[in-house]
């Protein structure tokens, strides 16, 4: 008898004598029959690189870190993993092929179900899933995932889709950087040209009117030192001149007044006639549609006309054919009834008329046995009876006279001898009769092989007296 204390991670799996199954303990006495194992609580680290495959048939590898131990809050998850596992350590290779085997074999199946793009972008997802599924697995084995942690997908050597797709991020990337740089540097050239331009307009402005304003005051003093030199000629030339001068602006402005009123009515007409001309067209489409409508409708309205009593038609034609199979079937179905009438009736008389066959044999049985037994078992008697009832000797002898009369043979008549010619007629004929049975009664033996019973005497093989008489 052994006291035994487990650590605070670990429990005792007795088995043996007094315990029906196992029985997990923190300390207990250990009695003669019994065995004890001890199991840690603690849990281990799994590292895998799963190769999966997804929907598309792309190859990956997914590395991937669990942390999976016994549950220790739940008893009988305890109870499964001390009976199934507990004989091998946690970091036992046969617990982590288990483990290994059970997430490679779900997250193939998960990945199989996904794209590529979805187990990229869904990175979250897809670990939820794969961390659902295992422990579902686990269960069944009272082990429980405390922590897993999915790093990122590798490509498989020879299937870089990782790497390329890496690459074509990058490469938008800078492309759009590039992209970014070039208009910022355009923005600026343009803006800087701008500011020059507009530097360079502005000084070219400011200079043309200092110079035409320098220009104009040049002018405006000698204009007044010519004034001063010549007051009158030039007074009245230039009175002259701007009178011309504003003769010739008044005129020019005429002009081009006219001009504008010319070409501004020019264009009114245009305006006007290619409006009307617009709202013409507008007016024929419009007169057009109506009439492809109102078209339309009629072939239209006509054709459902046309359509609905073809159809009409055509339900009446199927109504009366369905009705004339109605009858005919109906029909058909009467006649099979009474052909199945008339056979159960045959069938009933011909039953009826075996049974009264059956019912006349058993009572011709019945009678054939009380003759017989009444006769004292003699079977000629009983058969020489039934003929002589049933007038078979009479029916033989019709047959032979009526086969012996188209023959025309000569009869041959039997007697005794003997006769008394002194007799009457009467008697004569009663001993001729009586005289021919022996004969008669040979010739049925001859012909049938049946002896006369035994009351009316035997046949004797004696030649009888005989006289032939040719048959008139």
């Amino acid at each position: 008898m052994w006291y035994r204390v487990a650590k605070a991670s670990e429990y005792l799996v007795i088995t043996g004598a007094g315990i029906d199954d196992i029985k997990l303990a923190k300390k207990a006495w250990i009695l003669p029959g019994q065995s004890y194992t001890v199991f840690d609580l603690s849990p281990v680290n799994y590292t895998f690189e799963v190769q999966a495959m997804s929907s598309e048939k792309l190859p990956f590898v997914l590395p991937a870190v669990f942390t999976i131990g016994p549950r220790e809050d739940d008893m009988p998850g305890l109870h499964k993993y001390a009976k199934l596992l507990c004989s091998h350590d946690m970091a036992s290779n046969h617990v982590q092929e288990l483990v290994q085997g059970i997430i490679e074999g779900e997250t193939r199946v998960l990945a199989a179900s996904m794209t590529m793009e979805d187990v990229f972008k869904g990175t979250k997802e897809f670990k939820q899933e794969v961390f659902d599924k295992v422990q579902l697995e686990l269960n069944q084995f009272g082990l429980l995932i405390y922590n897993a942690n999915v790093k990122q997908l590798v490509d498989v050597p020879g299937h870089e889709y990782f790497s390329y797709l890496g690459q074509k991020i990058q490469m938008e990337a800078a492309n759009k950087a590039r992209v970014d740089v070039a208009e910022a540097k355009k923005k600026g050239e343009i803006g800087s040209k701008e500011r020059e331009g507009m530097t360079l307009q502005n000084a070219a402005k400011i200079n043309a009117e200092t110079k035409i304003y320098a220009t104009k005051r040049e002018g405006e003093g000698k204009k007044e030192e010519i004034k001063v030199k010549s007051e009158v000629k030039v007074y009245e030339n230039m009175r002259e001149a701007e009178v011309a001068e504003a003769n010739a602006e008044l005129a020019k402005k005429k002009a081009v007044w006219t001009k504008e009123a010319q070409v501004a009515e020019v264009e009114a007409a245009k305006a006007v006639a290619l409006r009307d001309a617009e709202l013409q067209q507008e007016v024929e489409k419009m007169h057009a549609l109506s009439k492809t409508e109102k078209l339309k409708a009629d072939l239209l309205s006509e054709a459902t006309v046309e359509y609905e009593t073809k159809v009409r038609l055509a339900d009446g034609a199927l109504f009366q054919k369905q009705k004339a199979a109605e009858s005919q079937l109906y029909a058909k179905k009467q006649e099979a009834e009474a052909q199945k009438a008339i056979a159960e009736a045959q069938l009933y008389a011909k039953k009826l008329e075996a049974e009264g066959l059956m019912a006349l044999g058993q009572a011709e049985g019945a009678y054939l046995r009380s003759l017989l037994e009444a006769v004292g078992g003699n079977y000629n008697a009983t058969r020489d009876f039934m003929m002589l009832k049933n007038g078979t000797f009479q029916e033989i002898a019709k047959i032979n006279a009526d086969a012996i009369r188209g023959l025309k043979p000569n009869i041959s008549v039997w007697n005794n001898g003997g006769g008394d010619s002194s007799a009457n007629g009467a008697f004569k004929e009663v001993a001729g009769v009586y005289k021919m049975l022996p004969p008669l009664l040979k010739t049925v033996h001859e012909q049938t092989g049946m002896l006369p019973p035994s009351w009316m005497g035997t046949l004797s093989n004696s030649p009888s007296t005989n006289s032939t008489l040719d048959s008139t």
